[in-house]
Protein backbone atom coordinates (compact mmCIF):
# COMPACT_ATOMS: atom_id res chain seq x y z
CA UNK A 1 0.00 0.00 0.00
CA UNK A 2 2.71 2.18 1.40
CA UNK A 3 4.99 1.66 -1.92
CA UNK A 4 1.89 2.46 -4.48
CA UNK A 5 1.52 5.46 -3.04
CA UNK A 6 4.58 6.76 -2.86
CA UNK A 7 5.63 5.54 -6.66
CA UNK A 8 2.27 7.45 -7.72
CA UNK A 9 3.24 10.25 -5.55
CA UNK A 10 6.90 10.06 -6.73
CA UNK A 11 5.51 10.31 -10.26
CA UNK A 12 2.93 12.90 -10.06
CA UNK A 13 5.44 15.11 -8.84
CA UNK A 14 8.34 13.77 -11.04
CA UNK A 15 6.15 14.88 -14.12
CA UNK A 16 4.62 18.03 -12.93
CA UNK A 17 8.99 19.28 -13.26
CA UNK A 18 8.37 18.60 -16.99
CA UNK A 19 5.24 19.60 -17.86
CA UNK A 20 4.21 23.69 -16.93
CA UNK A 21 0.94 24.14 -17.78
CA UNK A 22 0.05 27.11 -19.69
CA UNK A 23 -1.90 29.24 -16.32
CA UNK A 24 1.51 29.17 -14.75
CA UNK A 25 3.41 31.30 -17.70
CA UNK A 26 3.79 34.65 -17.13
CA UNK A 27 2.23 36.85 -19.08
CA UNK A 28 3.13 40.43 -20.31
CA UNK A 29 0.98 43.30 -20.60
CA UNK A 30 1.48 45.92 -22.92
CA UNK A 31 0.69 49.58 -22.74
CA UNK A 32 0.93 51.42 -25.94
CA UNK A 33 2.07 54.82 -23.92
CA UNK A 34 5.72 55.20 -22.37
CA UNK A 35 6.06 55.67 -18.85
CA UNK A 36 6.61 58.95 -17.28
CA UNK A 37 9.84 60.33 -16.22
CA UNK A 38 10.99 58.50 -13.14
CA UNK A 39 9.81 60.77 -9.92
CA UNK A 40 13.09 61.50 -7.66
CA UNK A 41 12.02 60.53 -4.37
CA UNK A 42 13.70 61.53 -0.45
CA UNK A 43 15.62 58.31 0.17
CA UNK A 44 14.81 58.55 4.36
CA UNK A 45 17.46 57.85 6.61
CA UNK A 46 19.39 54.02 5.85
CA UNK A 47 17.84 51.32 8.37
CA UNK A 48 20.90 48.80 8.62
CA UNK A 49 20.09 45.57 7.48
CA UNK A 50 17.48 46.91 4.60
CA UNK A 51 17.68 47.62 1.21
CA UNK A 52 15.86 50.58 -0.67
CA UNK A 53 13.80 49.16 -3.23
CA UNK A 54 12.96 52.24 -5.91
CA UNK A 55 9.95 53.73 -6.38
CA UNK A 56 8.19 52.85 -10.10
CA UNK A 57 5.30 53.66 -12.24
CA UNK A 58 2.58 51.45 -12.36
CA UNK A 59 0.09 50.62 -14.99
CA UNK A 60 -3.64 50.49 -13.51
CA UNK A 61 -5.44 49.34 -16.74
CA UNK A 62 -6.05 53.55 -17.57
CA UNK A 63 -3.20 55.23 -16.61
CA UNK A 64 0.67 55.23 -15.01
CA UNK A 65 0.60 55.12 -11.05
CA UNK A 66 3.69 56.05 -9.06
CA UNK A 67 4.42 53.12 -6.65
CA UNK A 68 6.79 54.82 -3.53
CA UNK A 69 9.88 53.29 -2.40
CA UNK A 70 10.83 51.38 0.47
CA UNK A 71 13.15 49.46 2.74
CA UNK A 72 13.00 45.66 2.24
CA UNK A 73 15.08 42.84 3.92
CA UNK A 74 16.88 40.99 1.75
CA UNK A 75 14.97 37.60 2.09
CA UNK A 76 19.14 35.75 1.75
CA UNK A 77 22.34 36.87 2.86
CA UNK A 78 24.38 38.96 0.11
CA UNK A 79 21.31 39.32 -1.87
CA UNK A 80 21.53 42.51 -4.12
CA UNK A 81 17.93 44.16 -5.42
CA UNK A 82 17.97 44.53 -9.14
CA UNK A 83 14.92 47.81 -9.44
CA UNK A 84 12.18 47.02 -11.62
CA UNK A 85 11.85 48.77 -15.52
CA UNK A 86 9.83 49.49 -18.32
CA UNK A 87 11.02 47.69 -21.14
CA UNK A 88 10.40 48.73 -25.55
CA UNK A 89 9.00 46.05 -27.85
CA UNK A 90 7.24 46.30 -30.98
CA UNK A 91 3.93 45.55 -29.25
CA UNK A 92 4.45 48.23 -27.31
CA UNK A 93 6.05 48.56 -23.28
CA UNK A 94 5.88 46.07 -20.53
CA UNK A 95 7.01 45.91 -17.05
CA UNK A 96 10.20 43.70 -15.68
CA UNK A 97 9.55 43.48 -12.00
CA UNK A 98 12.53 43.93 -9.94
CA UNK A 99 14.19 40.79 -8.26
CA UNK A 100 16.91 39.36 -6.27
CA UNK A 101 19.94 37.74 -7.10
CA UNK A 102 22.91 36.60 -5.34
CA UNK A 103 25.74 38.89 -5.53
Amino acid sequence: MWRWMLRTTGAAIFSSLFFVSPASASTRVYVQVGPPVRVVETVPAPRRGYVWQEGYHRWNGHRYVWVRGHYAHPPYARAAWVSGRWSRAPRGYYFVPGHWVRR
